[in-house]
C-alpha cells in the first residue's frame, strides 16, 4: 500500500445543529516546505527496535528561519500498516499507540540526531512524551563503559525538563507490564539494568511508569510555563522531592512567549518602526523602547485597530456563510450574514481549543443580563468564538454545541457568532482585529496560555482570570481581571467568576469603550499601557533569553564538566550520592537544646523592643558520613503580608567532631520553641549539585 498516512490535526465543520464533524485530510509532502533530509547525499533513514520487528523512519527537515527542524515519518512501505500510522495523527489512539509514538519521538529522536552527526550539549524535553530519549542515550553511555549511576549523573547533567500540564492526568504514565513489553528490545541491549531503568520512572504510588517522573529523574533543571505554573508544579511533584516545603521543590518557571514577528499585524509594525527606535524588532524584550509607544497618535492607533477589525469581521462573515452554504440553508440565511457583526460595536473574541476546564460558556450563565449587554441601543456588544474540541472529547463538543444553540437565539442572531475550524489564519484576524480578549478557565488550570499574548501586541486588551500568564502580566490598568476569592473551589469560582465577568463588562469595559465618541482616548491609553507592559514581556526574544541564561548555559556548561577528562566529575557525583543514599539512615538528630525557651517566653510577656535573640544548639550524629557534605538548618515561620513565610536559619558547626557527633549552632528569636515553633533539620550538599535539593534527602526534627 503506497498512500500517503500523514494526516495532521483534524478539519472542523459544523453542521446546521451546531455539530463538530471532525474530517482528516491527506497530507501531501511534495506540496510542503520540507525535503528529505539527506547523508552523503542519501534519504536519511533510520529505524527504531519494536517487539518483535523494527520500524523504519524517514527524517525530514523544515527550515524555520535559521532553525532546522527534523521530523520523523513511519509512513514507510517497509512497516506494518498499524505501524505507519505511528506518525501520521497526533492525539490518536490507545495507549499502546501512545507509548509506541513516544519511543519513535524519543529514541527515535536520538538515533537521527546520530546519524545527522549532531551530539548537542543540551537536551530540552518538553512534556514527558520525549523522556525515552534519556534511555537511548544511557544506552549509548553504558555501552561506553560507564556504571549505570555515572551514566545516569552524565544524562541528568546535559538535560533540561519542561512540564506543561498542571493536572495530574495530564502526564502519561502506563502499566509496567506494557512498558516492559515495549521496551524489549531496549531492555535485551542492557538486561543488567532493566529494573534500574523501571525505577526511574517508577510511580511508586500509583505501580505505574510515569513519564514525567523519567523526565525529572534524567534532567538536572526543570521549569513550569508560568509563575503560577510553576508553583502548581511544585505542589503537584513535591512528594517525588521527599516532602519538602513546596517553596524548595526544584521547579523553577519560564513563562511562555509567543513570536512577535508571526502574530503582530503589518499595520502596527508600521507603526513601531515609525515611532520606536530603529533595532526595536531585533530588541523585543528591550523594555525601555516601548515607552515611545505613548507618543503613537491616537488617531493612527485607532485607525489601524478599525482596519484590522474590518478585515476580521469580514473573514468572520464569509466563514459564516461558508458554513451555511455547505449545510444547504436558504439563500436568505446566507445573505443575512452581510448584517452580522457591527464594526463600531465593542467586539469580544474568544478562540482557542475547546477544553471544558476553560469554560468557554462561562459569559452564558445569565442570558438575561447577557442580552442586556448585547442590546444596548447606544453601547452595543458582539461576542466571536472559535476552536476545536478533540474528536474524543465529548463535553468540550457540547460547549460547541451550546454557543451555537446559543447564537441562534432571535436576541443574539448576529451578535454572538460560532466560527468553524480555527487554525493561524484566522487566529491571526481574530486576535489582531477584536477589542476584548476574552479567557476564563479554571485557575489554576491554564499551564500558560498564550493566545492573550498575541492579543496584546496588537492593541487588544485582556479580559482574563488571574491564572497561567495573565496572574504575572496584569497589573490593575493594562487589562481587566475576572477576579474570584483565593484558591476557591469550582463552584465558588464559577459563580463569582460569572459575576466579575457581567460586573466589570458593566462598569468598566463598556463605559470605558464608548466614552469620548469617535476617537476613545481613554481606552487607547489602555492599548498603548498594555502595549508597552505586555509587547516586551511576553514574546519569544525575551523567552528564548530566560532559557538560554537560566538554563542553556548552566546546563551546557555542567555537562561540559561531567563529561571531561574521561566523565571524572560524573563519575565523582554519581559515587558521592550513592555513598549518601547508602549510609544516610546513620544520620540522626541526637538532640536540640533551647534551655532559654520557658524563662525567656516569661521575659518576653509585655516587652517591647526589637526581637531578642536565643542560642540553640544540636547534635548531630552522622556514622560514616562527613559533617561539612551537610547542611543543618533552622527552620522556622514567619507572617509576612497575609500568609506564613518560612525562614531557614544555617546552623555552623562548634567544638570536635568527636565519636562522629558533631554539634552545631545558630540564633533566632526568643521567643521561639523547639516543637511547635521550629524544628532542625539536616540535608545532603555539594558544591557539584546544580540546585540545592539535587538529593532530596531530608533528616528532620517534627513539630510538633
Amino acid at each position: 500500500m503506497d498512500s500517503y498516512i500523514k494526516k495532521g490535526y483534524f478539519t472542523q465543520k459544523l453542521d446546521s445543529a451546531g455539530n463538530q464533524h471532525a474530517e482528516l485530510f491527506q497530507y501531501d509532502f511534495s506540496k510542503l516546505p520540507i525535503q528529505p533530509a539527506k547523508k552523503d547525499g542519501k534519504e536519511l533513514m533510520i529505524s527504531v527496535n519494536m517487539p518483535g520487528r523494527k520500524i523504519d523512519l524517514q527524517v525530514w527537515s523544515a527550515q524555520v528561519g535559521r532553525i532546522t527542524v527534523y521530523l520523523l515519518d513511519a509512513d514507510q512501505l517497509s512497516n506494518r500498516y498499524e505501524d505507519r500510522e505511528l506518525t501520521s495523527q497526533l492525539y490518536g489512539g490507545n495507549q499502546d499507540m501512545r507509548i509506541a509514538q513516544e519511543i519513535l519521538l524519543g529514541i527515535g529522536g536520538i538515533k537521527a540526531l546520530r546519524a545527522l552527526g549532531i551530539y548537542p550539549n543540551v537536551y530540552h524535553i518538553n512534556e514527558g512524551h520525549a523522556a525515552f530519549l534519556t534511555l537511548e542515550r544511557l544506552k549509548e553511555l553504558l555501552h561506553l563503559g560507564l556504571p549505570f549511576h555515572v551514566a545516569v549523573e552524565t544524562v541528568r547533567s546535559a538535560t533540561v525538563f519542561t512540564t506543561h500540564t498542571p493536572v495530574p492526568a495530564g502526564h502519561d504514565a502506563f502499566p509496567l507490564g506494557m512498558v516492559e513489553h515495549h521496551l524489549g528490545p531496549l531492555f535485551s541491549e542492557m538486561p543488567a539494568h532493566k529494573q534500574d531503568i523501571l525505577n526511574l520512572g517508577l510511580d511508586k504510588a500509583k505501580n505505574l511508569f510515569n513519564m514525567t517522573h523519567l523526565a525529572m529523574n534524567t534532567s538536572g533543571l526543570r521549569n513550569g510555563v508560568s509563575k503560577l505554573h510553576g508553583q502548581v508544579s511544585r505542589d503537584m511533584f513535591r512528594e517525588f522531592h521527599g516532602n519538602i516545603e513546596p517553596g524548595e521543590v526544584p521547579i523553577d518557571s519560564i513563562t511562555n512567549g509567543v513570536h512577535m514577528d508571526t502574530w503582530t499585524a503589518g499595520e502596527w509594525k508600521k507603526l513601531f518602526h515609525q515611532y520606536l527606535p530603529e533595532s526595536w524588532s531585533d530588541h523585543q524584550s528591550n523594555i525601555q523602547q516601548w515607552q515611545a509607544v505613548s507618543i503613537i497618535p491616537d488617531e493612527s492607533i485607532w485607525h489601524v485597530h478599525q482596519h484590522l477589525k474590518s478585515e476580521m469581521i469580514g473573514f468572520a462573515r464569509l466563514n459564516l456563510m461558508e458554513q451555511r452554504r455547505r449545510n444547504g440553508e436558504s439563500e436568505q440565511r446566507i445573505q443575512e450574514v452581510h448584517q452580522y457583526l457591527n464594526p463600531k460595536a465593542l467586539t469580544i473574541g474568544f478562540a482557542r481549543r475547546f477544553a471544558t476546564y476553560k469554560r468557554a460558556n462561562l459569559i452564558f450563565n445569565d442570558l438575561e443580563r447577557l442580552n442586556k449587554l448585547l442590546n444596548h441601543p447606544e453601547r452595543p456588544v458582539q461576542l466571536i468564538f472559535a476552536g476545536k474540541a478533540h474528536p474524543a472529547d465529548h463535553p468540550g463538543q457540547d460547549l460547541i454545541r451550546e454557543i451555537y444553540r446559543v447564537s441562534q437565539m432571535k436576541e443574539f442572531a448576529g451578535k454572538i457568532v460560532m466560527l468553524e475550524n480555527y487554525d493561524m489564519n484566522m487566529a491571526r484576524y481574530l486576535v489582531q482585529g477584536v477589542d476584548v480578549w476574552l479567557n476564563n478557565p479554571r485557575r489554576p488550570l491554564e499551564a500558560s496560555g498564550t493566545s492573550g499574548q498575541k492579543a496584546a501586541m496588537n492593541g487588544v486588551l485582556n479580559f482574563s482570570v488571574l491564572d497561567g500568564w495573565w496572574e504575572e502580566g496584569y497589573d490593575g490598568t493594562n487589562g481587566w481581571a475576572i477576579g474570584s476569592t483565593g484558591e476557591a473551589d469550582w463552584d465558588t469560582q464559577e459563580r463569582e467568576n460569572t459575576d466579575a465577568i457581567y460586573r466589570v463588562l458593566e462598569q468598566e469595559i463598556i463605559p470605558l469603550y464608548y466614552h469620548q465618541g469617535e476617537v476613545p482616548h481613554s481606552w487607547i491609553s489602555r492599548m498603548k499601557h498594555s502595549i508597552q507592559t505586555l509587547a516586551p514581556v511576553y514574546n519569544t526574544h525575551r523567552m528564548v533569553e530566560d532559557y538560554t541564561t537560566i538554563t542553556y548555559l548552566p546546563t551546557a556548561n555542567r555537562s561540559l564538566r561531567f563529561v571531561k577528562n574521561g566523565y571524572d566529575l560524573a563519575t565523582k557525583v554519581a559515587d558521592y550520592k550513592q555513598f549518601i543514599k547508602q549510609n544516610w539512615h546513620h544520620v540522626k538528630i541526637l538532640s536540640v537544646e533551647d534551655r532559654a525557651a520557658k524563662k525567656t517566653t516569661e521575659v518576653l510577656a509585655g516587652s517591647e523592643g526589637p526581637p531578642a535573640k536565643k542560642e540553640i544548639t544540636a547534635d548531630v550524629y552522622y556514622g560514616p558520613i562527613w559533617p561539612p557534605d551537610t547542611a543543618v538548618e533552622i527552620i522556622y515561620y514567619e507572617e509576612k503580608d497575609g500568609s506564613w513565610e518560612q525562614m531557614i536559619v544555617n546552623m555552623q558547626p562548634t567544638g570536635d567532631f568527636l565519636e562522629q557527633i558533631q554539634r552545631f549552632k545558630a540564633s533566632i528569636p526568643a521567643h521561639l520553641i523547639h516543637g511547635p515553633h521550629f524544628s532542625v533539620r539536616v540535608r545532603p550538599i555539594s558544591p557539584n549539585f546544580i540546585h540545592s535539593y539535587e538529593l532530596p534527602i531530608v533528616t528532620t526534627t517534627l513539630q510538633r
